[in-house]
């Protein structure tokens, strides 16, 4: 299964497009506005240093700190930190490999159309029993009732 889900990170560039990190800087410097940005709720920032986590790009390998980064993001709305969520727990990096989390995450963002998300979020399926999908399904919709 893992090979199945083995997607690409959702926007693995798209941390260039977001305010904290500049290319004009060393990856350290980009780290620290990062940080400071995210540590003041930025939800970008918070995005950017869960992919920084995630890769081990200016930063040591840390897939549980990337976790903790992209789950904030993720309850910001980012739809990229949703994605990479599925990511993480359809692969078990940084957290226990629970495919009702995974599939929840896919789920959310297959609501608003996001094709890729709705792809995994099938392929995933096939792997689940009905209940796990069930689930899966309410705890995402308990997730958009509480956060959109």
């Amino acid at each position: 299964m893992n090979n199945i889900i083995v997607a690409l990170l959702f926007f693995l560039l798209s941390a260039n497009a977001f305010a904290c990190y500049d290319k004009s800087l060393n990856i350290m410097d980009n780290y620290d506005n990062c940080l400071v940005d995210a540590e003041e709720g930025v939800a970008e920032a918070q995005f950017v240093l869960g992919l920084m986590y995630y890769t081990g790009r200016g930063v040591a390998h840390d897939y549980r700190e990337a976790v903790r980064w992209y789950t904030k993001a993720a309850k910001q709305g980012i739809a990229s930190a949703q994605y990479n969520l599925g990511v993480v727990y359809g692969n078990g990096h940084g957290v226990a490999q629970d495919y009702k989390c995974a599939y929840m995450w896919w789920d959310i963002l297959a609501s608003s159309g996001e094709a890729e998300a709705v792809k995994n979020r099938d392929i995933l399926a096939k792997e689940m029993t009905p209940s796990q999908i069930g689930k899966a399904q309410d705890m995402a919709r308990e997730w958009m009732a509480k956060h959109q």
